[in-house]
């Protein structure tokens, strides 16, 4: 059986990663657009590397909790795709094997003057750090405004889905709210999410509670 599974970060929220932006719009204290715009970068470069350097930083000190473990256990009896819109590598640490990141990662950079030049990155990224081509390197993550190269990917995938999963998500996030509207007719839908933006309906059954409770209940249903 082929499940898609959609995540946001609710699912990493358990772990102890910060979700992208609190109620009042600000991501850490930021206007989002300082820290995760090209024109951000364009202006105070020092910054936004700063911003991304705090979270890798915090990145490497956190774990996969239960419910990235329970989506990786779902791997040994089904076919599953995991679509995120986290920047974290915490489902491929709890043994995810397929994982596409929308947004980027946090533990890549890539090249300014060349963006398929992509490099795995522990480390604080700094001014000054290029690439061959001597451009600076920035965070592989996609920012306001930027193209999502993965969309299209994603959504074939969820097209093909027997049953679909979306776990802290509100959904509300374009392109990746669009994905729901491609999974088959007949494909039942899992939301798992403490407030819940979806009502029950004959193909959606919501779980309203934290990611790290609800999804081991629906893998343990899938199984």
């Amino acid at each position: 059986m082929k499940i898609a599974v959609l995540t946001g970060a609710g699912v990493s929220a358990e772990s102890g990663i910060k979700t992208f932006r609190d109620s009042d719009g600000l991501w850490e204290g930021h206007d989002v657009m300082e820290v995760a715009s090209p024109e951000g970068f364009a202006h105070n470069p020092a910054a936004v590397l700063d911003f991304y350097n705090q979270r890798r930083r915090q990145l490497l000190t956190v774990q996969p909790n239960e419910a990235h473990k329970a989506l990786a256990e779902l791997e040994k009896t089904h076919d599953v795709s995991i679509i995120t819109q986290n920047v974290d590598d915490l489902h491929e640490r709890a043994g995810s094997t397929n994982v596409i990141h929308l947004h980027g990662e946090l533990l890549k950079v890539r090249s300014t003057f060349d963006e398929d030049l992509i490099f795995d990155w522990k480390k604080d990224l700094n001014l000054g750090d290029f690439c061959e081509h001597n451009h600076q390197l920035r965070p592989h993550i996609v920012w306001f405004g930027e193209m999502v190269p993965m969309i299209e990917v994603a959504a074939e995938i969820v097209e093909k889905a027997d049953a679909v999963i979306i776990v802290g998500t509100s959904m509300q996030v374009y392109p990746a709210a669009g994905l729901m509207q491609y999974a088959q007719e007949g494909a039942p839908i899992y939301f798992v999410d403490p407030k819940p933006s979806i009502s029950e309906s004959k193909r959606i059954s919501v779980f309203a509670e934290n990611a790290s409770t609800g999804v081991p209940k629906v893998v343990e249903l899938l199984k």
